[in-house]
């Protein structure tokens, strides 16, 4: 019968821990970067509307970093908009 050391020292096990490190990772990074854009976008172009905020919920992470790259040109509303009907065709 395995213990509870017996089943952390299995390849299967070193491997699963793994990639659930590595999904929470990816998670709280994707997290952080829509958490930021959500504070910077208002003080940027004023008030964000609702479905923009929802579309802007469904981007990967690397399209929310290059949002987050992107904004501080913003001048507007539409410059938003723009981006993300470029940036999710």
């Amino acid at each position: 019968m395995f213990t509870r050391d017996d089943l952390k020292k299995t390849r299967y096990y070193q491997e699963l821990k793994q990639e659930v490190i590595e999904d929470i990772t990816k998670e709280v990074k994707q997290e952080e970067a829509l958490a930021l854009i959500l504070r910077q976008l208002p003080r940027r172009i004023g008030t964000v509307k609702p479905e923009l905020i929802g579309r802007i919920q469904q981007l990967e992470t690397s399209q929310l970093e290059n949002l987050a790259e992107a904004l501080l040109d913003f001048e507007s509303e539409s410059d938003l908009v723009n981006w993300l009907n470029k940036s999710t065709d």
